[in-house]
């Protein structure tokens, strides 16, 4: 599910490749593989401050006074406990409890705000118009719109502070402000670009992400705001990192990809999503039914893990891992990663096979069940 039919074309491809960065596609959109130096870029988010070009998004602006109890009762959890200017990120489940999509919602006053993929925008609209029965509630798909960029990495406060003024640190994961990035620096000089008027302010909504920030801005200022990030993480000892060093990255962080490690396959806990996208105490929701039954089973046949490759070969998505010549799973996605070095990738196995520290082979070579957090920091 990783590839669309039809590669998106995304609003900065043009500015990367002027900018002679490799291009390729993720989330099934045209994205910066790197710009030379896959290294350096995970350094970046690991020492410094990187720059993301996240436009693999789609956005959707919900409206309606039915629209808190609508979406709750059809994402996997809490829309009804959100306050303004916060947001918790959710599953979209069938009525069999497989996951149709990862989304995010938002609590922006008398609206709700819901981000998700692109790869997925088509279907996604037509499955929240089929629920949409007798509720009062109405729906924008905003794709066209909106673009997003995103800074990671220790320095990223002092660039967001820099920029707008406000504390990142002083956001809960998922919580948000509208702010104006400045085009000015902190000692007053405005940024050196054509697109970036004099004295002109930015305005946008800042959303705490992954430790950094996540810039939503509306799609005609979305190249200006690149020139002001590229620029002021580069003043600060970062610049832009492409989707290699991003994946490797989240593998680091042990964080699964919508359409790459989990999808329409899967079920939550299959996934491992059941602690960080599920609510058990909100009420019915779509594929509830399902959610809950495995819950109080306990066990799953299969389930996404994490590996650890020996050696320096990288399997291709998909790659199948067998045990005493027998086939026990497969790898959803792998990548070389450079902070800490080594192979890192994840996959699912099955029960007799994914106990940490079980060894399972694949063409390449052998790899090792491991938990990212503990293997990495020994």
């Amino acid at each position: 599910m990783q590839n669309a039919e039809t590669e998106i074309e995304t609003p900065l491809a043009v500015v990367h490749r002027r900018a002679g960065a490799k291009m390729g596609v993720w989330f099934g959109c045209v994205l910066p593989d790197d710009w030379g130096d896959v290294w350096e870029e995970q350094r970046f988010a690991n020492e410094s401050v990187a720059l993301i070009d996240k436009n693999y998004r789609a956005y959707f602006t919900f409206s309606g006074p039915d629209r808190v109890r609508y979406l709750n009762a059809i994402l996997t959890n809490n829309i009804k406990d959100l306050e303004n200017g916060q947001g918790v990120v959710s599953l979209l489940l069938n009525a069999q409890g497989r996951i149709l999509a990862e989304v995010e919602t938002y609590a922006d006053g008398e609206k709700i705000f819901l981000v998700s993929y692109l790869m997925v925008r088509e279907r996604l609209a037509e499955v929240l118009e089929k629920y949409i029965i007798m509720d009062d509630v109405t729906f924008s798909d905003d794709a066209e719109k909106f673009g997003t960029l995103a800074l990671e990495g220790p320095r990223a406060d002092d660039v967001v502070r820099e920029l707008t003024g406000v504390d990142l640190n002083s956001l809960p994961e998922l919580g948000y402000l509208d702010v104006k990035v400045s085009s000015r620096t902190s000692d007053g000089a405005t940024v050196d670009k054509a697109s970036v008027k004099s004295e002109e302010a930015i305005p946008c909504r800042m959303v705490r992400r992954f430790a950094g920030g996540e810039f939503i801005v509306e799609r005609d200022k979305l190249e200006a705001l690149w020139d002001v990030l590229v620029q002021c993480t580069r003043r600060h000892g970062g610049g832009p990192m492409g989707y290699k060093a991003l994946s490797a990255q989240r593998l680091v962080q042990g964080v699964p990809w919508f359409g790459y490690d989990f999808g329409e396959k899967q079920i939550p806990h299959e996934a491992g999503l059941e602690s960080s996208h599920i609510s058990y105490t909100k009420g019915c929701y779509t594929g509830q039914e399902i959610v809950e039954r495995v819950r109080s089973r306990g066990q799953v046949n299969r389930r996404r893990v994490e590996l650890l490759f020996d050696g320096e070969s990288v399997p291709e998505n998909g790659a199948e891992l067998t045990a005493d010549g027998k086939a026990v799973g497969y790898v959803t996605r792998a990548a070389r990663s450079w902070y800490p070095p080594g192979v890192l990738g994840m996959g699912y196995l099955g029960k007799e096979h994914r106990s940490v520290g079980a060894k399972v082979q694949w063409s390449g070579g052998s790899a090792t069940v491991v938990e990212f957090a503990e293997a990495l920091d020994r």
